[in-house]
This record gives C-alpha cells, structure tokens and sequence, in this order.
C-alpha cells in the first residue's frame, strides 16, 4: 500500500498525529495537552473536550497532509471512554474517567453488574468502569439518553467522525468495561439487562477499513476523499501488535505513561479482582491477563512538580539511606490504591534523589505485579518510562536472571500504524537489551519494601 499512515493517539495527558512512512518510520509528530472540562451546570460530571481534541486533529491533518502523501488514518486511545451519538451527533457530552460523582447511582450499579468471573472486569473506582458511566447517564439524563442511537468505544468515536460509520471493536469494550464477556465473546448480561444491546453497533476488527473521508473532513483538511480509516483499538491493546505479530513464545508487554499495564500473554498467575488484576482483550479477541496501576500519576506525585532524571548513583543514594516509598499515591488502580500512601524515612529534596525514589517505587510495585501475574518470557518495556534508563535499569536489577528488553518507540502508535496494514509482511520491533543497574543493597530494600506491603485478606 502507498502513502503514509496518520495515527491520531489519544492519551489521558496529550493528544498527538504521528505519521509513518510505508517503511514504519516515524517523520512527523505534532501533540498538545489534553485534559478534561470541568463540571457545569448543564452537565454537572467531568467531560472530555472532544472538540479542542476535534480542532487540533483538523488543523494537524491539514499542515501534515500537504506535506506527506497520507493514505490511511489509524486511532488509538486510552480505554474507559466512549459517546452515545445521535442522529445529529453527540447525544450527551462523553465523561472523563477521573468523575467522582456517582453516589447516586453507585449501589444500584454494583447491584446491576456482572460478576468478575463473567467480565474479567474487577471493581474499579470512579468511571473506570465503563458500564458505569453509561447508567449515570441513563439514569441522569434519561431524556437525553432516550435520543442515543449508538454507543461507541473511544477509537471508534473519533473514526466515526472522519467517516460516518459506526462500530463496536473488542478491545476497548474488553477492558474492564463490564461490558464485554471475553471468555464468550459477546456483550456482558448487564448489557442485556440494561436494554442497552440495541447502542452498539456491528463488530468490526481494529484493522478493518471503516470507510474513507467525509467530504466535510476532506475539504476542511485538503486530504483526499479516498483516505481510508481504519477502526483503530484501545491504546494498551494497540501496545500488544507489534509483538503479537512477530513473536509465538510467552511473553509481557510493560506499557508506561500515566498508567502502567502489564499484559501477560502466556500469563499462569490467578486473576485477583481485589489486587486490579483483568483480562484484556487483544485485537484478535483473546484474552490477555493483564495488571494494572496509575504508575505514572504516582511517579509525578513521588517526584514532585519538577522533576530531574534520576542515576544510578542517585538511586543508590536512596537505598543506602533506606528511604521507602511505600503504596499508594493514587485512590485510582492498581492493588493498593485504597490505601494512603507515605514515604519512610527521611523525604530527598534534591530533584534526582525524589525521582530516583520515584524510580524506585515504580520499578517494585511493577516488579510485585509481575510476579502476581506470573509473568513468562522477556518483559518488554515501553512507552514513557523509557525517556531514561532509570527504569528499565532498576526493573532489570530486581529481575536477574530474566530478559527486560526495551522498545525504542510508542508500542500503541507503532501498533495501530501496524492495524492499518494488517496483512503485510513487518520486521519485528528492534529492541535493546536493559542495563541493570548495579545498586548496591537493593535486593536487601526491594525485601524490605515487600515486608511493609499489606497482606491480602485471609478467605472467608
């Protein structure tokens, strides 16, 4: 296939168009900040701000296509998300993930929906749980609720709007969505009870071709009506592509950025709904156990508002002081997140020595997760933790003896660019072996931070 690849990446913190050429290389980026629209008194919930997001996709489009020959459009997007549409657009603005305001319907929603066994989806806090927010809109605003004619997953939501066509895909309603029944294959019983089955559309796979341009779209950008656009995937899920594609033995997929996700293909560990333990969905439609925590909003929390790359002898330092930084420091994923999180011993005000400490923690309570989920094969570490080795070191060095390889680009990009030339022949990732960083008396901390770790509940 000819012409470029555009993925349209939508993260928690930033939005971003990358351009690949057919040959997968990246020749363009252009990102802005992303974050939510505060509650008012029309739509009293945090909202995602679809058209700042809208208007920056037009006008980048716009500026990269008349520089590079773009054929397809790919998205990908951060999960718990999705709109009801119309039949003149959005039927009610799209909630943001971090709402905090389900009081009102929380018991009848924990009383509505499935158990963990059928779902793979544990109890998460806020909106995280996708079928949640749709029953806060159902019950808030039933007038409008009654006008949805569709619900679509986030990608699909934005390749709705290049194109016209509406889709359900599995890997963003088989992330803890209660929505999806991944042993199954179909949608969740709560689905059915709800009457909602009628507000999702027919399935299509992340690497079908949606349509092409609406003329709108093609004339406000200059691009051709004859782009193509593809259905696109879940952000973590799209992170798992690459790999799937060019590898047949067990392995793990460590996505980092405002969330850590590790994906165990192979995985032997039990799922624990209490420790934030699920099954993603792949793009094939296979499950995948999967852990989780907020691990980037916990190193910025860590780390402080202004952090410096940490080294090997600033994370030494830490150690040899015996500084703990222990769970957690979010109330939002990951298997401590109910608990108030404190830093042992004395707190660095040195930049590094706090990221070091950051690093620190991070690496250990990924390290703790991998464990539970009983992890095979390499670890693969990409996204944001790898902008300095601090991470992928001090992981290594908790892990002898195991392969942690790092992946030099956004998996998630690089995977959905990969969706819109599904069929093709594609060179395996290049990736680098980690470092382990030697810091001496680490195994001694990483044993003790493992004592002052809470211990799970006895059974009943």
């Amino acid at each position: 296939m000819d012409g470029c690849v555009v993925v349209f990446d939508v993260g928690k913190t930033n939005v971003k168009l990358i351009v690949f050429d057919r040959n997968r290389a990246v020749v363009a980026e252009r990102s802005q900040a992303n974050g939510p629209l505060q509650p008012s008194v029309r739509w009293p919930y945090l909202r995602l701000d679809t058209e700042r997001a809208w208007d920056f996709l037009l006008a980048a489009l716009k500026e990269l296509g008349a520089r590079y020959p773009i054929a397809t459009i790919s998205i990908t997007t951060h999960g718990a998300a999705g709109a009801l549409i119309g039949d003149e657009g959005l039927a009610l603005p799209p909630m943001d993930y971090e709402f905090d305001g389900f009081e009102a319907i929380d018991a009848d929603y924990d009383a509505a929906r499935p158990p963990f066994a059928e779902t793979l989806s544990p109890h998460s806090a806020r909106g995280l749980n996708l079928g949640r927010q749709i029953f806060y809109l159902e019950r808030t605003f039933p007038n409008d609720f009654a006008c949805a004619r569709a619900f679509l997953a986030y990608p699909q939501y934005w390749a709705w709007r290049l194109c016209g066509l509406p889709a359900t895909e599995v890997t963003s309603l088989g992330a803890h969505s209660d929505l999806w029944r991944p042993n199954e294959r179909r949608l969740s019983s709560l689905v059915e009870r709800q009457n909602w089955t009628r507000l999702f559309p027919p399935i299509r796979h992340a690497w079908d071709t949606l349509g092409t341009l609406k003329s709108e779209v093609a004339a406000a950008t200059g691009l051709s009506p004859s782009v193509r656009v593809v259905c696109g995937a879940h952000d973590s899920n799209a992170s798992l592509v690459p790999y799937l594609a060019s590898r047949t033995d067990p392995f793990t997929v460590v996505s980092t950025g405002t969330w850590v996700i590790m994906m165990a293909v192979g995985g032997k560990g039990p799922p624990d709904p209490d420790a934030d333990m699920l099954a993603n969905v792949d793009v094939m439609g296979r499950p995948v156990p999967t852990a989780r925590l907020m691990g980037g909003r916990e190193f910025s929390v860590i780390a402080g508002g202004a952090p410096a790359e940490a080294g090997e002898r600033d994370v030494a330092g830490i150690v040899a002081a015996g500084v703990l930084a222990m769970p957690a420091f979010t109330d939002q994923g990951g298997p401590f997140a109910g608990r108030k999180g404190w830093i042992e011993g004395e707190t660095p005000n040195d930049p590094a020595a706090r990221s070091a400490l950051a690093t620190l923690y991070s690496a250990l309570m990924t390290h703790h997760m991998l464990e539970r989920l009983n992890a095979p094969g390499d670890i693969i570490v990409e996204g944001g933790f790898n902008r300095t080795p601090a991470f992928s070191g001090v992981l290594a060095a908790l892990m002898p003896g195991r392969t942690v390889l790092v992946a030099p680009a956004s998996g998630a990009a690089e995977g959905a660019a990969m969706l819109a030339r599904w069929g093709e022949p594609h060179d395996p990732p290049q990736l680098a072996p980690a470092q382990a960083w030697d810091v001496p008396g680490l195994a001694a901390y990483a044993h003790r931070w493992r004592q002052g770790l809470p211990r799970p509940a006895p059974a009943a």
